[in-house]
């Protein structure tokens, strides 16, 4: 079965119609993922014997009368920084592959079964979510269903490949600088860094990025996206950025009505544009404006790089969490480039956190200016071409790091922002638009991106993995 076909909803309702079991849909994707998962190595480990049994449960329940749940029977992966029980936890570490399995779920994990979802496995992860490569000493690189030469981006790189070529129809994903985002841009699917709060996190066990990270999800579409949040979004005690549901309904209202304006804003004031992509984006601007959406021009969204004050945040967890092994035999098992994050957060002061606060709030009211105009912003997805497998990003021919230059400020003020594709690259990779919306108007972003997907029609499909 390949489940880029159907939507989620179609999914659903043909377990619960008993058209198809929740059984043969698992049955079907361990199918997908022993055929394909060699060459895309998405997963890093499985559990199909418990995946089945989990789909028994299901059907038995439905055969009973029972509903079980928003999301019955759909097969999901989860990313390799999330518990899932039975797992091992490894974050793509040396350090933690031979760890105990998590004894619990995850808040989000345990929802989405709760709701019926099945979990066939853990998706592949650069180590500890650090960068936008998917790729680890332990379980090797993800590669891009798109073309094999391309990474699918990171952090969430193997759910969005597994999602990318029909393995699976969803799975897990979070972001912390654009690690939902990113991937989506790159595989060809629908993401959203949702306000932050709208899936908690637990408090007791803190992400490696701190007060920057946002747990969410990763599906073909804004449709099948808005279905699965509103499944799992909703306010937890242990989150200390906790926000209430306001029965939200998403899913049901969405709808094919275009904004009446958008700002687009091709360089945000600060980057440097792949002039590949910037050309790609101009065109899906131009069919909006065909489409009838008026397009505000801003070249200036912030007048400072937001990555300077990102880092600050990124630099100072990772040492939070690992300077402890400077020193020792387990530190030398860390990726070198992870550990010039390390070290670099070893150096920062309480006075740099704070300034670097404080450049959260001058960005937000930046924001909250423009949406007096209008009430979202389009940028590019990404500044830049993906990394092949070995190396980094590309820009105008060039190896950037900043080639992911769109995504982080938005993780430091707090606002949704969505990625959809539009065309396709030379490379044979999907270009992506993203969409930024105001203060907790999720709906507005996820709607956006409904009717523009309308709009660009963007049929294609990865083929690189058949």
């Amino acid at each position: 079965m390949d489940f880029r076909k159907y939507s989620l909803k179609e999914l659903v309702n043909n377990v619960k119609t008993k058209k198809v079991s929740a059984k043969e849909m698992t049955e079907a994707a361990i199918n997908n993922i022993s055929k394909y998962d060699k060459t895309l190595n998405a997963f890093c480990a499985v559990n199909f014997d418990d995946a089945l049994k989990q789909a028994e449960n299901v059907d038995s329940l439905i055969n009973k009368g029972e509903d079980p749940g928003m999301l019955a029977g759909l097969p999901i992966g989860v990313k390799d920084l999330e518990d899932a029980k039975g797992f091992v936890t490894s974050y793509g570490s040396e350090l933690h592959i031979n760890d105990e399995p998590a004894q619990e779920d995850s808040i989000l994990v345990k929802r989405m079964k709760n709701q019926g979802c099945i979990v066939l496995g853990k998706t592949n992860t650069p180590e500890f979510g650090y960068k936008g490569k998917t790729d680890n000493v332990p379980f090797g690189t993800t590669k891009n269903p798109w073309n094999l030469d391309y990474s699918p981006g990171g952090s969430s790189g193997g759910t969005a490949a597994a999602i990318a070529s029909g393995m699976i129809p969803m799975g897990t994903a979070s972001d912390g600088g654009g690690s939902i985002r990113i991937p989506a841009a790159l595989s060809g699917l629908a993401g959203i860094k949702t306000s932050q709060g709208r899936i908690p996190i637990e408090s007791n066990k803190p992400p490696g990025s701190g007060v920057l990270t946002v747990k969410g999800l990763l599906a073909n579409s804004t449709e099948d996206n808005a279905m699965a949040l509103d499944a799992t979004v909703g306010p937890d005690p242990t989150d200390i950025f906790s926000l209430e549901s306001e029965n939200l309904n998403w899913a049901k209202q969405l709808n094919d009505e275009l904004p009446k304006t958008v700002i687009w804003s091709p360089t945000m004031g600060f980057s440097t544009v792949d002039k590949e992509i910037l050309s790609t984006c101009e065109k899906a601007i131009n069919t909006l404006a065909d489409a009838g959406v008026e397009i505000i021009e801003k070249e200036v969204v912030w007048n400072e790089n937001p990555m300077n004050a990102w880092m600050v945040f990124w630099a100072s967890s990772c040492a939070r969490r690992h300077q402890h092994l400077i020193g020792t035999d387990d530190y030398e098992k860390i990726d070198p480039q992870l550990r010039w994050f390390i070290e670099k957060g070893t150096r920062i002061d309480g006075a740099s956190y704070a300034s670097a606060m404080d450049a959260c709030y001058r960005l937000g009211f930046q924001l909250h200016e423009l949406f007096e105009e209008s009430p979202l912003i389009i940028t590019p997805a990404t500044c830049g071409h993906p990394p092949k497998l070995e190396g980094d990003g590309f820009v105008n021919g060039k190896e950037n790091p900043l080639w992911v230059d769109f995504t982080m400020g938005i993780n430091m003020t707090r606002n949704p922002a969505g990625v959809i594709p539009t065309s396709l690259l030379k490379s044979g990779l999907p270009g992506s638009i993203q969409i930024i919306g105001a203060q907790r108007q999720d709906i507005d972003v996820l709607q956006a991106m409904h009717s523009f997907e309308k709009v660009f029609q963007f049929s294609e499909k990865a083929s690189a993995h058949e």
